[in-house]
């Protein structure tokens, strides 16, 4: 079965102004879809990147710039691997991830060279 990554975007700062308690309760609904999958045998991990930091390199790496983009509106701030029969099944799978109330989810099969 083909695997996917789930890139989750989002706007820049999209969780800075959230309290605490504002945070845990969407940390948990991320868990509780997360286990879903789980479950089901589809997930294969998961993990939120930091919000700061990160390396670009370019021009076969003799250009190093830090942070995500520093003039970036949107940013990567975190991905799941998933195992799905194709891309509806992925998109099907991908449609109550609570991260829709607050970014995009780019879908992107993995290419097993």
């Amino acid at each position: 079965m083909p695997g996917y990554v789930l890139l989750l975007h989002e706007p820049l700062d999209r969780f800075s102004e959230l309290s605490p308690d504002q945070m845990q309760k969407i940390i948990e609904r991320y868990e509780s879809w997360s286990q879903e999958l789980r479950r089901g045998g589809k997930l294969l991990d998961g993990r939120k990147l930091k919000d700061d930091g990160g390396r670009h390199l370019s021009e076969r790496g003799r250009i190093v710039t830090d942070g995500p983009f520093s003039e970036a509106r949107e940013v990567v701030g975190g991905f799941f691997l998933i195992q799905a029969s194709g891309y509806d099944e992925a998109e099907r799978l991908c449609r109550d991830c609570p991260h829709l109330e607050f970014g995009r989810i780019e879908i992107r099969e993995i290419d097993e060279v």
